[in-house]
């Protein structure tokens, strides 16, 4: 690593701190300023959440939240760049595709709970589909614009080199959209992440980070509320600062030299 990048590095670090530390300033003088039950401070709800995971149900919430996610999130991506990628070949199928993302990402994905929930009733599946369908629009959008600047020279090129459909999505596009796919990627997380909180808060089936914050709300556990808040916005933030940009670093580590 060059000295400008471990500079780089330093100073994003230094700017999270920053931040993490503004937050938890201001949270603390909210709680300052009423009483307990509404708003807890600090230490007591760090507490909680140091206690909350050392158990089982923790765990249990955790993986029943990452799992959703994981298998949502794949999904979109692959169709996201799959279609992305085609409409930049096709191009009246772009026209399509990009025409129905603009009408349909207007809709919250949360207004599609109740529609999923009739079609495919309580369980997994309608969490999973509202994260997909969430995460899909970034995704194929941000390789559908890429495709638009692609240098016509290379097009041209490997037409005349006889490039059939395939071999021009491999070979072309692929390579010159990488980094708007990763930066979509990046995007469609942050849809996804929170697509998956409000279905769980609004579904209520099984174990969830969502469902956890529905129930300590309901039961007017501010502590529970706080701590669960908190789980989120860590998690939120590992995922995308830690595990996505490494792996951004890493496919376009030319970039960062």
């Amino acid at each position: 690593m060059s000295k400008k990048q471990r500079l780089s590095a330093s100073r994003r670090k230094l700017a999270m701190l920053i931040a993490m530390a503004a937050i938890l300033f201001f949270w603390q003088c909210a709680a300052w300023t009423l009483p307990d039950f509404l708003m807890p401070g600090v230490p007591t709800v760090m507490l909680r959440l140091w206690h909350d995971v050392q158990t089982t149900q923790f765990r249990d919430v955790l993986a029943g939240s990452l799992g959703r996610l994981g298998v949502g999130y794949a999904f979109a991506l692959l169709f996201g760049i799959g279609f992305g990628l085609v409409g930049g070949v096709l191009q009246f199928f772009r026209e399509i595709l990009k025409s129905a993302i603009i009408i349909l990402q207007s809709i919250p994905s949360i207004a599609w709970v109740p529609l999923f929930l009739i079609l495919m009733g309580f369980g997994n599946l309608p969490i999973i589909v509202v994260i997909a369908l969430a995460a899909f629009f970034p995704a194929a959008l941000s390789v559908m614009n890429a495709t638009e600047s692609v240098l016509q020279t290379h097009v041209s090129a490997a037409r005349v080199m006889g490039a059939n459909h395939w071999e021009m999505l491999r070979r072309v596009y692929l390579p010159a959209v990488m980094p708007e796919l990763i930066t979509g990627a990046q995007l469609a997380f942050g849809n996804a992440w929170r697509a998956l909180i409000s279905a769980e808060m609004l579904i209520g089936f099984g174990q969830g980070l969502g469902r956890s914050l529905a129930y300590s709300g309901e039961t007017a556990d501010m502590a529970g509320v706080m701590a669960n808040i908190l789980t989120i916005a860590i998690l939120a933030t590992l995922i995308d600062q830690v595990v996505l940009e490494n792996i951004k670093r890493k496919v376009l580590r030319y970039q960062y030299v």
